[in-house]
């Protein structure tokens, strides 16, 4: 028999090890909770938005890895933007894309990604789940590929934009060309009665709805920081009918104030050391003059092409050089600048030659210099031959084609000394 104070110790040993069973029960729960809400990887291909300019834009991202070795790219069609690094651990995921100074910032809980993409400048919320399917088109879509013209009143003095769309039934892929250069390539589906186009890169979102009228005009809603824009679209022929005025030409838009007078540049390399136009290795060379900035996406579109011209004529006599004009913080630390040369291969001179604010005071001799990014081409008397404005990326895949044959051209000419060369010659 056991006693009375026997039976009260059995009951508390007991008790602790229901207690202890059970505190073990809702540990392995919590674990079992931990691990469904933070997997282990974030592999796969996470689709959803981001919410820029009071617009949903469509976000795809792919992802592989874990712990510091997670490798992604955000994806955009064919085309990726690879980030530059990435780190992911108990469901926090961070992803580098250095060369544009920008960051995914994002928690992975319960098969969903939240987060924010962005610098210090700018923060755009996100949110997108693990192969989430995209919404369906609609049938019997109207045809709209081919070109058009975006009739505008633009901050830079352009009277028109091109329009250039390519399709393939309810899906279009479009690219809008101004005299500073174009938005990318553009991806969107027949839905609502419009084509909202879109895509988002390394260099953040972009968004905007093309609206077939029954006049066979498309009205286009562009979206930016400032607001939302309304315009015109209408097919050249219709356009000129009505008296309206052709794109402007990128090699009339920038003009010299005294074309008989060498242009004058100056600015400091990533070691500090001060280069300028008279300089002695300078003389008697052709140079090409880049101004641009390491924030601007049609910049990016130029480095490879300025990068294969130097590798190719410079032992011929080209020089290429780059004023860039960075924001404050980045011309303190060019971190962004460094990480835009590496990821081109750029061996040519690329200069810091101050804020982009600063950019008339800097080229006085200049008139209408307000774009990014805009080319001179200097002779070898050291005479500016030719002023190029904006560049067509590979996005307008004519555009760039037609402007690549013409500079390589301009470019022999201008080695072989034929002082005349222009580039639409």
């Amino acid at each position: 028999m056991i006693s009375l104070r026997g039976k009260i110790a059995l009951a508390v040993v007991l008790s602790g090890f229901v207690r202890l069973a059970g505190s073990h029960f809702l540990c392995d729960m919590v674990l079992a909770q931990s691990a469904d809400a933070y997997p282990a990887t974030p592999d796969g291909v996470w689709q959803g938005t981001a919410t820029s300019n009071g617009q949903q834009v469509p976000l795809r991202l792919e992802i592989s890895g874990t712990g510091d070795q997670v490798q992604a790219a955000l994806i955009n069609g064919k085309e990726k933007s690879p980030a530059s690094s990435g780190k992911y651990s108990d469901g926090h995921l961070v992803l580098h894309f250095n060369y544009f100074a920008n960051t995914i910032d994002a928690t992975l809980k319960d098969g969903v990604l939240t987060g924010a993409f962005g610098s210090h400048s700018r923060s755009i919320p996100i949110a997108a789940t693990l192969n989430a399917k995209s919404a369906a088109f609609d049938p019997n879509p109207p045809h709209i590929a081919g070109g058009w013209e975006i009739a505008v009143k633009g901050p830079k003095g352009e009277s028109a934009w091109e329009l250039h769309i390519r399709q393939s039934g309810p899906e279009i892929d479009a690219v809008i060309q101004r005299i500073d250069g174009d938005t990318g390539n553009l991806y969107g589906t027949w839905r609502d009665g419009q084509f909202a186009v879109s895509h988002f890169t390394a260099a953040g979102p972009s968004y905007a709805v093309l609206r077939p009228q029954t006049d066979g005009t498309l009205k286009v809603t562009t979206f930016s920081r400032s607001g939302s824009q309304e315009l015109t679209a209408r097919r050249p022929k219709a356009a000129r009918a009505e008296g309206l005025n052709k794109p402007d030409d990128p090699l009339q838009h920038t003009r010299l104030k005294d074309p008989a007078q060498p242009l004058a540049f100056s600015g400091k390399d990533l070691n500090g050391k001060l280069v300028a136009s008279t300089d002695p290795d300078f003389k008697g060379k052709v140079v090409i003059l880049s101004i641009g900035g390491s924030w601007c996406p049609n910049c990016h579109d130029e480095a490879p092409f300025l990068e294969e011209l130097y590798s190719k004529y410079h032992a011929s006599g080209l020089d290429v050089v780059e004023l860039s004009f960075e924001e404050e913080d980045q011309m303190a630390n060019p971190e962004r600048l460094r990480a835009f040369i590496q990821r081109y291969g750029i061996t040519y001179p690329v200069l810091l030659a101050g804020t982009p604010d600063q950019l008339s005071e800097k080229l006085p001799e200049v008139d209408g210099l307000n774009c990014w990014p805009t080319t001179f081409f200097i002779g070898r008397d050291g005479l500016v031959k030719n002023i190029h404005t904006g560049y067509s990326g590979p996005a307008n895949s004519s555009g760039n084609s037609a402007l690549r044959r013409k500079v390589d051209a301009l470019v022999n000419r201008l080695l072989s000394a034929s002082e005349s060369a222009r580039v639409g010659e």
